[in-house]
């Protein structure tokens, strides 16, 4: 996803400075290497060890180093990567940017850049409504600085509102969507994820352990190869990918209308974990406990999406991949459902409790084609998706 791209990522000062050393794991996880510059401000939140322990390489600090000037002075140092991230610029931080200010090594390089820079403001919410940072964030902006956030929640200091610092998953996604120009630009691809709810009465539901977190992989990934995603999710305990075109909906009847809507595309990914039923007595006010004894569900079959896209006589998807979560007879019975669904390949995969993959970060997988059958080894659901990725493009551009 940012195989082969350099970030130097500035750590600016402030409570939110932590998180950066999970945007590092981040950044590096999509295949990013990482350079960092830390300021004073920031040394007071995380420790030049730490942040250097994450990168694999020296932590900048000082303008002044003559070592590092000897090795590669700071006009190089802001002119090596592929994008700047400053995570998170204080309001101290864009106040310099704004007015062309150098006095440290962090201005100093943001000044002398020819990079892009992408920043995540994190500060005070009075800090951040003050009109002096929104006339410092229009100057920016209109130097063609990108921003990510700031969000708005609880802080520290103990207020709300906006100032918090963008999730480190956000600024990854604003991170690919820089670079996000690929194969797949000027495609659309619809992808399904998440669990679906079939309602019993107003407060309980049938549904499955499926956390969305594959299907949200590789909607990120497809994204960061160019392609335009609608990405279809059922009540997802994972945060949907930025910068696609997110459909929520709670049924199977929901997220069959939607992909309905969606089409046409270039390739359907239907990872979603649909409910293969749905409650046909489902009350519209809550079951309460009765001498007479149990309630009595009646159930009805819900529509198969996937063969109805897979089965299509015109508009279809030039490429449908299903996906197969099976406990028993994987390879068999995934087989048997790309035959029955007449869908073009199967992901299948192996969620028996002791595999820990549904709802964990992980995943095995087996990819079905006419070509044969291709067993990955287990990885991230992240290299998983990238891996498919790169198998959807190739498919659609040759």
């Amino acid at each position: 996803m940012l195989a082969g791209k350099h970030i130097l990522l500035i750590i600016g000062g402030g409570i939110a400075a932590y998180k950066s050393l999970e945007l590092i794991r981040r950044l590096q996880d999509a295949g990013a290497r990482v350079t960092s510059v830390l300021t004073k401000a920031g040394e007071e939140f995380v420790t030049p060890l730490s942040v250097s322990a994450l990168t694999g390489g020296r932590v900048h600090r000082d303008l002044f180093d003559l070592t590092a000037e000897a090795e590669m002075g700071h006009i190089q140092l802001s002119r090596s990567a592929d994008l700047v991230v400053v995570a998170p610029a204080t309001a101290d931080l864009m106040a310099k940017m704004a007015q062309g200010l150098a006095n440290d090594l962090a201005s100093t390089l943001l000044l002398a850049t020819d990079t892009p820079v992408l920043l995540a403001p994190a500060m005070n919410v009075r800090m951040w409504k003050h009109p002096a940072t929104q006339r410092n964030l229009t100057v920016l902006r209109q130097d063609g600085i990108q921003v990510v956030g700031p969000n708005e929640g609880g802080m520290a200091c103990g207020e709300f509102g906006p100032g918090r610092l963008a999730e480190p998953e956000e600024i990854r996604a604003a991170v690919v969507d820089f670079f996000a120009s690929g194969p797949l630009a000027g495609k659309r691809v619809i992808v399904t994820s998440g669990p679906t709810h079939e309602p019993i009465d107003p407060v309980r539901y049938i549904a499955n352990r499926s956390s969305g977190a594959q299907g949200t992989a590789v909607a990120r990934a497809l994204r960061a190869l160019g392609a335009e995603v609608v990405f279809i999710t059922g009540p997802a305990t994972v945060r949907p990918p930025e910068g696609v075109d997110v459909v929520p909906v709670e049924s199977a009847r929901d997220m069959d209308a939607a992909v309905q809507a969606a089409l046409p595309a270039d390739a359907g990914v239907f990872a979603a974990a649909v409910a293969d039923w749905h409650v046909t007595s489902a009350s519209d006010r809550k079951l309460k406990k009765s001498k007479d004894g149990l309630p009595v569900l009646a159930f009805g079959e819900n529509p198969d999406i996937l063969r109805g896209v897979a089965q299509m006589k015109e508009g279809r998807p030039a490429l449908v991949v299903g996906f197969a979560a099976e406990t028993n007879d994987v390879l068999d019975n995934a087989t048997a459902k790309r035959k029955r669904k007449g869908c073009d390949w199967i992901v299948a995969n192996d969620v028996s409790p002791e595999t820990g993959i549904m709802g964990g970060r992980e995943n095995a997988v087996v990819l079905i084609t006419d070509e044969g059958v291709e067993t990955w080894p287990r990885m991230s659901k992240e290299a998983v998706a990238v891996q498919l990725a790169d198998r959807i493009a190739a498919a659609l551009t040759t």
